[in-house]
């Protein structure tokens, strides 16, 4: 008789052991356990990847000490070329116009031979370049 009540609570432990999981199954939920340090060791892989940049090139259309006069190179600069992104950067005592982000010196020379006539005393330099752009074509 002992055996036969042990037996039969076993089962049905089993049972609702079971139950318990399939129902937890059906609802879809995950409980995801892991240590903190993941958790930390993963927003510290985002943080870092967010800020980083690649090497590259760009093509600096001017440098000088007169800040309006790289304001307005700037500005003649994105009317012409809109698609291309321009950066103006401050390096004591010269304001800087760098544009494009070219992975390639090729790349970068090409655009070079293309805006010399408007900017004759451009040439190419190597920087830290943002990460290009893709762009998605729609399958039809």
């Amino acid at each position: 008789m002992k055996q036969t009540i042990l037996v039969t609570v076993f089962f049905l432990i089993c049972f609702v052991h079971t139950h318990a999981q399939n129902k937890a199954v059906d609802t879809g939920k995950v409980d995801l356990v892991q240590d903190y340090k993941v958790k930390s060791l993963l927003n510290k892989h985002i943080e870092v990847n967010a800020k980083s940049a690649i090497k590259g090139y760009r093509v600096k259309i001017h440098f000088g000490a007169d800040k309006n006069k790289a304001n307005e190179i700037k500005a003649k600069f994105s009317t012409l070329y809109p698609d291309v992104p321009a950066y103006a950067k401050y390096d004591q005592p010269n304001f800087n116009i760098r544009v494009g982000d070219f992975r390639s010196k090729l790349e970068a020379y090409k655009f070079l031979k293309e805006i010399q006539i408007e900017f004759p005393s451009a040439f190419i330099v190597q920087d830290d370049i943002e990460f290009p752009r893709l762009d998605v074509v729609e399958k039809k």
